[in-house]
């Protein structure tokens, strides 16, 4: 009471904090979180965007289900499809024959001139594989003679695996009558199953389009000697060998054209005969075989075993339509 008002200035204010700071904490507290309380339609539009930012929420895991459900979905489309029936299984020699019937009254008439075909022999992949590469461009008793000796370096056709193959030196291959060029390619066959880009289990489950890419990667090996390995070896049942001029000679011959139709003609020339076109190849080969016209498959088709056959009369292919036989070996070759 008895100060006066010019001491009572100089008196300090009992605070421990700077006062600046006093009126900022709350300034930012309303800012980041506004007392909803006080404003409904501020509450109502926080409600709104919460319930928006939640749909969109649910709206993208939804989208990202549907995307991996169809991702899935994919990939069971480009899942490895199962293979047709082999036609060395039971009866099935006869359903294709009962579908061609029905499905080409033409062929239907040449079925009955010849006795139904037979698909029983069975070798190893590797080792019918090895055996088409030795056997080109050779008459049938040369080849023999040559795959017979072959067989003996290697320890018997059990012999006949990678590691053998690739122990051979090209020095011993030409010993027993194999060109270097065979060696290469018998040696280039063996690096691909021992790296693993082929297998005899993965080529027997292959589906027939990625069986024919893997193959054909293989130095000496080409489209027709592929499609031959198909049918005869594997006995896959729609194989249409459109580069073989006995097939072409006698798709001719059967619908009386007046030309040898194209390899790129005879997809739609023959799809009829789908998904039984080895069968109807194989007629095709006793039918041209019978008119006296020359085939390349024409032993095959009466029974024999294929490599023997194919190289037979390889030579004779080679001599008239070398563009034709192999066009995609040819193009490794060059």
């Amino acid at each position: 009471v008895a100060c006066g008002p010019t001491e009572l200035v100089n008196v300090p204010l009992p605070t421990s904090s700077p006062p600046s700071k006093i009126p900022s904490r709350p300034r930012k507290i309303r800012k980041l979180s506004p007392d909803l309380s006080l404003d409904p339609n501020a509450s109502q539009q926080a409600t709104t965007s919460s319930s928006t930012s939640l749909t969109e929420q649910r709206k993208t895991v939804g989208r990202t289900s549907k995307t991996k459900l169809s991702q899935h979905r994919a990939l069971a489309v480009v899942a490895p499809r199962i293979i047709s029936r082999s036609l060395s299984c039971e009866g099935e020699v006869e359903n294709a024959i009962h579908h061609l019937r029905d499905a080409d009254p033409l062929l239907a008439s040449l079925i009955d001139l010849h006795p139904p075909p037979t698909f029983d022999t069975f070798h190893a992949p590797f080792l019918a594989l090895t055996r088409s590469i030795l056997y080109q461009q050779l008459a049938f008793k040369a080849g023999t003679s040559i795959y017979t000796r072959f067989i003996s370096l290697c320890g018997g056709e059990n012999g006949v695996v990678p590691e053998t193959v690739l122990s051979l030196t090209s020095q011993q291959l030409r010993q027993i009558g194999v060109s270097g060029r065979k060696a290469s390619y018998l040696h280039d066959l063996a690096r691909k199953y021992q790296t693993g880009i082929l297998s005899d289990s993965a080529i027997v489950n292959m589906d027939d389009k990625s069986l024919f890419t893997m193959l054909t990667m293989v130095n000496g090996i080409g489209s027709w000697s592929v499609h031959m390995f198909m049918i005869f070896s594997l006995h896959r049942p729609d194989v249409l060998p459109i580069n073989d001029l006995g097939v072409r000679k006698g798709v001719q011959l059967l619908y009386n054209l007046e030309e040898l139709p194209r390899p790129s003609q005879m997809d739609q020339l023959c799809e009829k005969w789908r998904p039984y076109r080895s069968v109807a190849s194989w007629y095709l080969w006793r039918y041209v075989e019978a008119k006296g016209a020359p085939s390349s498959a024409a032993a095959v088709a009466a029974g024999a075993s294929l490599p023997p056959l194919q190289q037979q009369e390889e030579p004779q292919q080679h001599q008239q339509q070398p563009q034709l036989m192999d066009p995609i070996n040819s193009i490794l070759n060059l």
